[in-house]
């Protein structure tokens, strides 16, 4: 992978040449309470497709699709904001398909809520060999190969990279992941943001907090010419950097987006991440809505939720239903397990599907039916719905 040589530690245009930020009529985040022990808040975020109760938690459908589930079933459990992916929507089917089925709303046929990524995510994790390992909270040395990397060349204009599904080099800048964003429609959009790995040298680290801020803006003032009923948020930066990370806060903060996306490296682990947050959420605007980017696993929602995080989105609810695990309030429950064989009650007693049981999950499992990940799935959906109710519930209460 090359990276061509760009404007370094250039800054990025003066937040005067934008105007100034105001909310929009058809998108607003109302707060309906704020905890009285705590930075926890209950919230409410209008869209052009309905609203989204916070906090709340975003399910990702990566190709316009949850997987194993019907979006319409998954809508029935309380799923209200769905993510899906900017990066894979462009390789296939492509934004001219969707454009032309009227958008991604009418594509799904979903009526609710939906949230796009830029792409950045998928494209940087190429030169990195597995998203999930560099840039969810899994540390490893910075000499990491990137033999066979995908990601052909950085630079000002944007990332060059392949197809990895034929070979194709792609183009992805700025203005070309907005107007992708534009032809789905969907309700939020994400400017295109570079993802350093969590190993990375300071030095490095700031030129690409730079970098992004000059794409965010760019990205920006490319939304900005076509609103087109959409949000935008924009994305802090700055790993766990704490002096980089507030340079971003005050530059992102001084643009006209309409809410914000916690993005970059997000720490080693969750003690780091929880660190991270304590600093970063204070300093965020408390009129627009935030969002706590890939990271959605109870135990980091518990110690966020406090710290007043909005939403957030993860595919490990969807993913452990199809690997055999179901969400419980004692931990992942291993359907497979013998153990399970006899247990006629719901996996979970408070949260999750209550009308089928725990043993013929683990029949169907070990028959290997299709119906086995399917309602594994849409069990953990429903469980991180309903357990989010319960959190909103509690900060009500002021218990949070």
């Amino acid at each position: 992978m090359l990276f061509s040589p760009y404007l370094g530690l250039a800054p990025p245009p003066d937040p005067k040449t934008f105007p100034e930020y105001k909310p929009r009529d058809f998108f607003s985040f109302e707060l309906l309470h704020e905890s009285s022990i705590s930075r926890a808040r209950v919230g409410r975020i209008y869209t052009p497709h309905g609203f989204v109760d916070t906090p709340g938690f975003v399910a990702v459908a990566t190709n316009g699709a949850l997987k194993a589930v019907d979006h319409r079933v998954a809508d029935d459990s309380g799923q209200q904001l769905m993510f899906c992916n900017t990066y894979h929507l462009l390789l296939q089917p492509g934004p001219e398909l969707i454009e032309k089925a009227g958008g991604i709303h009418k594509y799904m046929n979903r009526n609710r809520p939906i949230i796009t990524d830029s792409g950045g995510f998928q494209v940087f994790s190429l030169s990195q060999g597995s998203v999930t390992d560099e840039l969810n909270m899994k540390a490893r040395g910075p000499n990491r190969s990137t033999e066979g990397s995908l990601l052909d060349e950085v630079s000002e204009l944007g990332a060059k990279f392949r197809s990895y599904r034929d070979g194709k080099q792609h183009l992805l800048t700025p203005e070309s992941s907005v107007e992708a964003q534009k032809a789905y429609g969907s309700d939020i959009i994400v400017p295109l943001d570079e993802l350093p790995p969590y190993h990375i040298e300071r030095q490095r680290l700031e030129s690409s907090v730079y970098l992004t801020h000059r794409w965010e803006a760019r990205s920006l003032r490319a939304h900005l010419n076509n609103v087109q009923n959409q949000a935008m948020y924009g994305v802090i930066h700055g790993g766990v950097d704490l002096e980089l990370r507030q340079l971003s806060i005050d530059y992102i903060s001084s643009l006209p987006f309409d809410g914000f996306g916690i993005g970059g490296s997000l720490g080693k682990d969750r003690d780091e991440l929880i660190q991270l947050l304590n600093f970063v959420m204070p300093r965020l605007d408390p009129k627009r809505p935030n969002h706590l980017l890939g990271i959605a696993d109870i135990e980091s929602i518990k110690r966020a939720v406090p710290l007043g995080v909005d939403t957030f989105d993860s595919c490990f609810p969807t993913r452990m239903g199809r690997h055999g695990s179901v969400l419980t309030q004692n931990g992942p429950l291993k359907i497979r397990k013998n153990s399970n064989r006899n247990n006629y009650k719901p996996p979970d007693e408070k949260f999750g599907l209550q009308n089928v049981s725990v043993a013929y999950l683990h029949y169907l499992s070990k028959e290997h039916l299709p119906l086995a990940g399917s309602l594994m799935t849409l069990h953990n959906i429903k469980y991180m719905n309903d357990f989010m109710s319960d959190l909103r519930s509690k900060i009500l209460r002021n218990e949070i």
